[in-house]
């Protein structure tokens, strides 16, 4: 919509406040500034931005009309305590017209998301969900899970709440379709069958135990099962199992037995199965203290497909119906809504969204409120869920504010830290090296902060970990010097683990100082003599070695911080072994990629032959053109 809105240059229109203009503002803030840009602006729809002295982003709204809108936060009285502390810390606003309201909802959603202001209510955990696809480019389909843009060809059903949900289903899944969950080119190379067809989670195709016309029933079925028609599929096998039993096929008869029986477990662990909600996402809101859990529930095709729960940003005390649509429009800005949403409260204009997602996703949505009946015990159940996760999320933040205090008085802190940086290395003798920087802060790991660093030095000896960790801490804080040298941003550590002792921490105290980088305390913590847990040893520049109690909860914390520093390291150190163990030479000619190399592959068994392999050969592999053919042939000749 952004790319929409700056093309319609007739339509949109951008005010700026110039220096000249309005230059009181440099000085003066709240209603006075507002006031002033009340001549400059007309009754038009569009977005506004109210930024402070230093030209941050405090608010971005979304008006009917920009002047009725702008002229209520030109009022001095009539403000709850929130929208007060912003307009007394407006230094300047910002203006851009739309052509509808739509427009201007959709966009205003873009720009908190890209913004963060602090008085908007923002969606924090903006993960995209799996989901299951039945691929088409093959004569028996792979059923599998998907995550991510829909580019391979195929049947998707989803959105699935969470990995764990879409893993759970496929498994059941398997056990009742026997549909195969290998690669194309783990198909190609069987020869026998794999241990899925010795359990009966498999059909074996790859090696000719079950037709195509059969498989293709298989999959039929399957697809009926995710489109919500569980009982036709239970009612065909029922028949069969029955057909086995007269003619006396007994092990068929109790393969299909077990196949219903699966079915019925699927059903059963989806818990809640609406029979007259077909499609929709079910979203409550509980806020209790300042803090909001939203829950939303999955129903596709009669079935629930997980949930999952949500802590968005408040906006340092916004309402019920501020947070919710908020939260809605964020949510759906790059997802697809399904045909119904079900809210646990009203918002200020549903229509409005309704309209908007309607809009933009190319489909009618209904977005409404159900006060009886099956849609508004939905609701209810998604609220309770949002109450007691919220709750459990209260006590979680509060235990992990003692701990974070803890950590202020083991390490003479001056404030509890409101973000720890965690850093480890992993390598196996020098290769495949890797750091990784994990973050921790009031709401316990904050994931989507992590980083991996690729070792690139060339003059590193292989294994020196000193080395390693200083070319991590110089990327780390170059980088940010470079993004945010005054440290506006929450960016900055405030204290730093590294996983060492005390030549760890003298390499780390020259790196900083090097960067002029004094004010942020580090400490080092190593195992004990005995290389056990309890006995860590904890290293500060110009200071003893200390250690604490064996059961002080603060050690248990720290134990964490460097255990999950270790998970993450040894993590990316893992898949990008793997990931060079599965490197070839056709990685490196241009326009082989992933689909070409498979078919290399099959079609040769190896690289090795690949490279061997005569001009006509490589023409007569199914997907390699001419041209193609004729660049893998020189690659390889001239290399040799």
């Amino acid at each position: 919509m952004l790319e929409k809105l700056a093309k319609a240059e007739l339509a949109t229109q951008i005010r700026i406040m110039t220096d000249e203009q309005h230059s009181h503002s440099v000085t003066q803030t709240g209603h006075a500034v507002i006031q002033s840009y009340m001549k400059t602006i007309d009754g038009s729809p569009g977005v506004y931005r109210m930024l402070d002295a230093e030209n941050r982003v405090l608010y971005v709204g979304k008006a009917r009309n920009l002047k009725a809108r702008v002229s209520n936060y030109a009022r001095p009285t009539g403000h709850s305590a929130r929208i007060d502390r912003m307009i007394r810390d407006t230094a300047s606003m910002m203006f851009l017209t739309t052509r509808t309201e739509t427009e201007a909802l959709l966009l205003e959603q873009n720009l908190i998301k890209q913004l963060k202001p602090r008085y908007n209510v923002l969606l924090r955990d903006d993960k995209s969900f799996p989901n299951i696809l039945v691929s088409a480019e093959h004569g028996f389909p792979q059923i599998k899970k998907h995550r991510g843009a829909k580019k391979e060809k195929g049947k998707y059903y989803g959105p699935f709440a969470s990995a764990g949900s879409v893993n759970r289903t496929l498994n059941q899944l398997q056990k009742v379709f026997l549909l195969r969950n290998c690669s194309d080119a783990m198909f190609e190379s069987r020869t026998r069958p794999c241990l899925l067809y010795q359990i009966k989670r498999c059909s074996a195709p790859c090696v000719g135990k079950i037709s195509e016309t059969d498989y293709a029933e298989l999959v039929r079925d399957a697809e009926r099962f995710l489109s919500g028609k569980s009982t036709k599929v239970q009612g065909n096998l029922a028949e069969q199992m029955a057909a086995a039993s007269e003619a006396l096929e007994f092990e068929r008869a109790a393969s299909l037995r077990d196949r219903i029986k699966a079915l019925t477990q699927v059903q059963t662990t989806q818990g809640i199965n609406p029979q007259g909600v077909t499609e929709a996402d079910v979203i409550a809101l509980h806020l209790e203290k300042g803090q909001a859990c939203v829950q939303v529930f999955f129903i596709r095709a009669n079935q629930n497909w997980g949930n999952r729960d949500y802590y968005p940003r408040t906006g340092s005390g916004a309402e019920t119906a501020e947070i919710l649509e908020a939260f809605i429009g964020q949510f759906y800005s790059d997802r697809d809504p399904p045909r119904q949403v079900l809210l646990s409260h009203p918002i200020e204009d549903v229509d409005l969204m309704a309209q908007a997602l309607t809009e933009k996703h190319g489909r009618k949505v209904t977005v409404a409120v159900p006060l009886r009946g099956e849609k508004a015990e939905l609701v209810s159940g998604a609220a309770r869920n949002a109450r007691e996760s919220l709750a459990r999320k209260m006590s979680e933040s509060a235990t992990q504010s003692k701990l974070l205090a803890g950590i202020a008085d083991a390490f003479d802190l001056d404030a509890a830290p409101n973000r720890i940086e965690v850093y480890d290395n992993s390598h196996i003798q020098g290769t495949n090296a890797v750091g990784g920087m994990i973050v921790a802060g009031p709401e316990g790991f904050l994931k989507s902060q992590y980083r991996k660093f690729n070792i690139k030095g060339e003059d590193i000896t292989p294994g020196d970990d000193f080395g390693m960790m200083k070319e991590v801490l110089e990327r780390r804080f170059k980088r940010l010097l470079k993004e945010d040298p005054d440290r506006k941003t929450e960016a900055w550590p405030d204290l730093l683990l590294i996983d060492g002792g005390a030549g760890q921490v003298s390499a780390v105290a020259e790196i900083l100082g090097d960067l002029g980088v004094e004010d942020v305390p580090f400490v080092g913590v190593a195992k004990g003599v005995d290389r056990d847990h309890g006995k860590e040893e904890f290293y500060r520049p110009g200071q003893p070695v200390f250690a604490l109690k064996h059961n002080d909860p603060v050690l248990y914390f720290v134990q964490r911080l460097r255990d999950e520093a270790h998970r993450f390291a040894i993590g990316t150190h893992r898949a990008k072994r793997a990931k060079s163990i599965g490197a070839t030479p056709l990685d490196d000619i241009p326009g082989v990629g992933a689909t070409r190399k498979r078919a290399l592959l099959a079609h040769f068994g190896s690289a090795k032959a690949v490279s061997r392999a005569h001009l006509e050969d490589l023409k007569a592999v199914s997907g390699i053109s001419e041209a193609l053919a004729e660049k893998v042939y020189d690659f390889f000749n001239e290399r040799g």
